[in-house]
């Protein structure tokens, strides 16, 4: 097994389990097939399993890292976007609700999503470890990804969900989020407020 999956830290992690989406940091493996760095380019996108009529080899010397995510949430809360070339229509939904929901970085649909992503690296990541922080807004959105007891826990249908790599159990009311460490990127929080809902596993609804 290859140690290409991701959990909502950003951490890379060996199991059997299937992601539902494709992730891309750069080339971020060796030729042995191990990772040897968290990432290569700020764009840490998020991908479809299948496009058009394209196959891969998993780990190919010199080619971008295939990473995998149980859920979109999943890779929001690594610090992902969606792409451009795969998921247009997602990405421009996506950077729509973003703009909207940080209208202090006044920029436009214009703008590049470079851009963008450099604000997201900087919320993400400090070095190599993961940035967390207190949420201050009204209601956190559904879909966010928070630490509760030690754990990663998604906020969905009014619950939290214990993230494995399987799925999510141990659901759980969500009576009092204000003292939760959250683990979604603030701006991509904000995204999410403005309006983007980001596709959760079956086990969480």
């Amino acid at each position: 097994m290859l140690q290409n999956r991701v959990d909502p830290l950003g951490n890379f992690i060996t199991t059997t389990a299937r992601g539902q989406w494709l992730g891309n940091r750069g080339v971020i493996h060796n030729d042995r097939r191990q990772i040897v760095r968290p990432f290569r380019t700020k764009a840490w996108i998020i991908c479809k399993l299948q496009y058009k009529d394209r196959h891969r080899v998993v780990m190919t010397p010199g080619r971008w890292t295939e990473l995998f995510f149980l859920d979109e949430a999943t890779a929001f809360a690594a610090g992902h976007r969606p792409c451009f070339e795969c998921r247009r229509e997602d990405a421009q939904r996506f950077k729509s609700c973003w703009l909207k929901g940080n209208p202090e970085h006044d920029f436009t649909m214009t703008t590049s999503i470079s851009a963008i992503d450099e604000i997201i690296h900087r919320e993400r990541i400090e070095g190599t470890i993961k940035k967390i922080y207190r949420y201050e807004g009204a209601g956190l959105p559904e879909g966010s990804f928070v630490s509760h007891n030690g754990q990663a826990h998604l906020y969905h249908g009014g619950l939290l969900h214990c993230w494995t790599p399987f799925g999510y159990d141990q659901h759980s009311p969500s009576a009092n989020l204000s003292g939760l460490d959250i683990l979604t990127p603030r701006s991509i929080v904000n995204a999410f407020q403005a309006g983007y809902v980001p596709q959760v596993h079956d086990s969480a609804l």
